[in-house]
This record gives C-alpha cells, sequence and structure tokens, in this order.
C-alpha cells in the first residue's frame, strides 16, 4: 500500500466516521434545536459546541485507531477492521451515554 493510497483511505474513514458521528447524535439533539413544546426550550449551543465536537471526535477516533493498527500490524485490511470497529463502538458509546440538557416541560 503506497502512501497515496492510505492517504486516500484515511480521509475516506474520517469522512465516514465525521458523518457517521453527526447523523447518530441528530436525533438526539434535535429537541434542543426546535425547542420542543411551544419553542420554549430551544438550546442552540449543541449547533456551536457539541456539533463540531461531535464530528472531529468522530473523524479522530477511527482514523487514530486504523493508524495505530497499520503500524503495529501491518496488515490494511485489519487496520481498515479495527477503524471499522472503533467508529462503531464510538458510535455506540455516544449515543449511550450522551444526552442534551431537557429543562422540564412544566414547572409548577
Amino acid at each position: 500500500m503506497d502512501h497515496e493510497t492510505r492517504g486516500c483511505a484515511g480521509l475516506a474513514v474520517a469522512g465516514a466516521g465525521a458523518a457517521g458521528a453527526v447523523l447518530a447524535w441528530a436525533p438526539h439533539a434535535r429537541v434542543n434545536v426546535t425547542g420542543g413544546f411551544a419553542g420554549s426550550h430551544r438550546d442552540l449551543s449543541v449547533l456551536y459546541v457539541d456539533l463540531p465536537l461531535i464530528a472531529l471526535g468522530g473523524a479522530l477516533l477511527p482514523l487514530l485507531a486504523g493508524t495505530l493498527a497499520l503500524r503495529l500490524l501491518g496488515r490494511p485490511w485489519a487496520a481498515a477492521l479495527v477503524a471499522v470497529a472503533a467508529l462503531g463502538l464510538g458510535v455506540w458509546g455516544l449515543t449511550s451515554w450522551w444526552t442534551p440538557y431537557q429543562r422540564p416541560e412544566f414547572m409548577g
């Protein structure tokens, strides 16, 4: 595997990781963007704080795991498998752990 192919594969893994993480994150953040009931719970900080962090983490996690596996194992198919597994575990951790803050519907 030459350097150009390795670089293109790294960019593809980073792009797929960022897109996958953002697509898994978006349904959780929908309530904060739309505002929920009567738009009273709108919190747009998820767009300028959480969105860049989710995209960056989704891009870097599989890229770093794949690069480390390629250096340690020396086999491109094993590195690709490790990168996909790292992306899957990262998205699973994101969806099971991260929940945006939501104020209670009715304060009485």
